[in-house]
């Protein structure tokens, strides 16, 4: 299907954060002159009365639902309760409202973390109901995963066009680089780059760092997800991915060589690996509306370290 989105009104929560602001870019690149974007300290989208608010006054025809409260394995396991109600509450509200308001489209950006802790790699979407997802971050995922079931009953029971999107772990410039909360590539950068700068000759990791992951560019999700905007209208949840797979042991000896870091890594194996696996099937989201990630990740890393060093630089 090649449908234009240039006369669409659209809305994009979440879109002053992270993968927000590139989406919001994308829209712009394809002539989208003035995606709405809702601001926290405008409309409580955890509240009725500020979800009603938002959609009264951005009058989306397509609502693209970014917005999560998200963290590391540490913030998940600080933040569990949170974590499962506000994602889960903010979803489900502005689903029901959206159907209430008549939005023509609602694209939901879910989690990799929905999947179960041992799913067969590559992660096919028709495993996700095989188990329970990995322990400390399953309150978040289930959360994020109701939102599935609920846009797949409200395509059955009132026509609602609401699809589903799971991209894996995303990075890139302008990521969150706080170590009480960030994930483990901004970490690993940060704790690099400040160890390389201060002389220290020693960096601490969590887990064993046999763990892997898969992992895409902050712009390329947002193609995916703006090209799912434009041509995807089906009920089956679709993976975004680059279709690759990395130790997070080989990550960290790549990022300290990136960034000039020659001292030790430390693997602390009292901390939590997370997840033993997570490479994705992009099967579906190649044939269905034609996604393909573009960037390497070495090429990735090299922008993303880039960007943060020129940011300590102007601080």
């Amino acid at each position: 299907m090649d449908s234009s989105i240039k006369s669409k009104r659209i809305a994009v929560t979440g879109g002053a954060g992270f993968l927000g602001r590139s989406v919001v870019s994308k829209l712009r690149e394809r002539g989208l002159a003035d995606p709405f974007v809702p601001r926290s300290a405008d409309f409580d989208l955890r509240q009725d009365d500020g979800v009603r608010e938002f959609l009264h006054e951005a009058r989306p025809q397509i609502l693209i639902h970014l917005a999560a409260v998200v963290g590391g394995i540490g913030a998940n396991r600080e933040n569990p309760g949170r974590f499962l109600y506000d994602n889960l509450i903010m979803g489900t509200r502005l689903i029901e409202e959206s159907r209430k308001a008549g939005v023509e489209k609602f694209v939901c950006v879910g989690t990799i973390c929905a999947y179960p802790k041992f799913t067969e790699v590559p992660f096919k979407e028709d495993a996700l109901w095989d188990g329970y997802p990995e322990e400390t971050n399953a309150p978040y995922g289930l959360a994020k995963k109701l939102l599935l079931v609920q846009l797949q009953a409200y395509r059955q029971q009132y026509g609602f066009n609401g699809v589903y999107l799971l991209p894996v772990n995303l990075y890139g410039p302008g990521d969150n680089f706080d170590l009480a909360s960030s994930h483990v590539i901004p970490a690993l950068i940060r704790k690099c780059v400040e160890a390389r700068r201060e002389g220290v000759d020693r960096i601490d990791c969590w887990g064993t760092g046999r763990a892997t992951r898969e992992f895409l560019y902050v712009d390329d999700c947002a193609d995916g997800i703006v090209l799912a905007t434009e041509r995807y209208e089906d009920a089956d949840p679709v993976n975004l991915g680059s279709g690759s797979e990395i130790s997070i042991h080989d990550l960290a000896v790549k990022i300290a060589a990136l960034t000039g870091f020659e001292g030790r890594l430390d693997w602390d194996a009292t901390q939590p690996d997370g997840q033993p696996r997570r490479m994705l099937d992009t099967t579906r989201a190649r044939e269905r509306f034609g996604f393909v990630a573009g960037t390497p990740l070495d090429r990735g890393l090299e922008q993303t370290i880039r960007w943060y060093e020129q940011r300590l630089d102007l601080s």
